[in-house]
């Protein structure tokens, strides 16, 4: 039995070695010249593959999708990662924010020896093959630089990634060929990206590109329920991007789709409260400038300052109360979210509900899906590596389980046949 395994990142990779370990035959399809190029440039930021956090609240960043994602993280989740990263002869460690690294902060060993185990066991390669979808006969077709190519295999998991990136391989090209089979995706969208705000002219030439440090998010989610997010983002040339963004950028995207725009309060004082910032504020400033007693009485300088000036009035300065409240809850108001193929990954794509719990699509028996390409999300932090592996270990042992199963039903047949 063959299973042709589409996309070459974690998830097509560990689709492939679980098809593998399933008795498969595997062939693996890529259309870069080389395999896990968006998993490379993870690397270049250390290489978080997962988080240690309790499970509780690791499940938890998966928002509506938990239900969908915890039964695969139980056959796969962040301490069978690590796992099989020490099998790989990587070692992890937990770092201070509780994220999970490789000793070396590297990517590219992991995965040259994960290539050199995949090859070794079997799996076979096919680089600068980009999938077209099917001929009349159901076979897989492919575009390479020696012509087209059809392949004939008894399963397929798609690993194709979902929007973003697409200088690395994930283009969304699948969307339109498997909406011709029928299905009915949803619409993909970025996440743990950037947002768009109307900058004054002089705030963007004096402040883009500058970090805002030690800073709280506050946002309210569709039901109204407000959340504390602290950490730090970027002042960009069109709004807002980085860390503490792309933790409530979910949040932020769905208000802008309903209400045309999404307003969150940022608290630029986190080790301070009102009252406190209200009396030191109140203390008479004499002939120094309000540039110099914020940065006395409250350690508002740089940017931050600027981002008050950005939305506050003259007599919100005047007033120590008003000014102290706007620097606990500053409204932002953003009013787009930046283009997909900008977002660190993508919501949106295929819905588990036309899947079982193999990762096989119902409609379409044989076919696999793993990775971005599903309709999931979650923040940066690790938890959308270690679901993308548990997705491609899921549905490629899925595959080779179905592929087992058929083959015994077909047998059992036949010797029913000749009795």
């Amino acid at each position: 039995m063959n299973i042709a395994i589409i996309g070459g990142g974690p998830a097509g990779l560990m689709a492939a070695e679980a098809a593998r370990a399933g008795g498969a035959e595997v062939d693996l399809y890529d259309a870069m010249a080389s395999v896990g190029r968006k998993f490379l440039l993870a690397g270049k930021g250390g290489l978080n593959l997962t988080h240690s956090e309790p499970s509780e609240k690791f499940l938890a960043r998966y928002g509506d999708r938990r239900p969908q994602i915890e039964p695969l993280l139980a056959s796969f989740g962040p301490d069978a990662l690590r796992a099989w990263a020490k099998g790989l002869g990587v070692d992890t460690f937990v770092g201070s924010s509780g994220r999970v690294f490789p000793k070396d902060l590297k990517a590219a060993p992991l995965l040259r020896a994960w290539i050199r185990r995949l090859r070794k066991a079997g799996v076979r390669f096919h680089l600068h093959h980009r999938w077209s979808g099917w001929d009349g006969q159901g076979a897989l077709c492919f575009a390479t630089p020696e012509g087209s190519r059809s392949v004939q295999a008894d399963a397929v998991v798609l690993a194709l990634g979902g929007g973003s990136w697409p200088k690395l391989g994930s283009d969304a090209s699948w969307v339109p060929l498997l909406a011709g089979r029928g299905l009915h995706l949803a619409p993909l969208q970025p996440a743990n990206c950037g947002f768009d705000a109307d900058w004054s002219e002089h705030f963007r030439t004096k402040f883009a590109g500058h970090p805002v440090k030690s800073v709280a998010i506050i946002v309210k989610n569709a039901a109204g329920a407000e959340s504390w997010h602290p950490g730090e983002f970027v002042i960009t040339e069109t709004g807002v991007e980085g860390g503490v963004i792309y933790a409530v950028s979910s949040s932020l995207r769905d208000e802008i789709l309903s209400k045309g725009l999404a307003t969150l309060r940022l608290d630029l004082a986190p080790d301070r409260d009102v009252p406190r910032l209200t009396h030191d504020l109140s203390r008479p400033r004499g002939k120094r400038t309000m540039a110099t007693h914020l940065q006395r009485q409250a350690h508002i300088e740089g940017v931050k300052a600027g981002l008050l000036r950005e939305v506050l009035s003259k007599e919100d300065f005047a007033d120590p109360a008003r000014l102290a409240a706007a620097i606990k809850a500053l409204p932002l108001q953003l009013v787009a979210a930046r283009p997909l193929e900008e977002a660190i990954s993508t919501a949106g794509g295929v819905p588990f509900d036309a899947l079982d719990a193999r990762l096989m699509i119902r409609s379409l028996p044989g076919l696999f899906c793993a990775g971005e390409m599903l309709d999931w999300e979650a923040p940066t932090g690790g938890y959308l590596l270690t679901a993308c592996f548990a997705t491609g270990q899921v549905s490629g042992a899925g595959a080779a389980a179905w592929l087992n199963k058929r083959g015994t039903s077909e047998a059992v047949s036949r010797l029913k046949t000749e009795d």
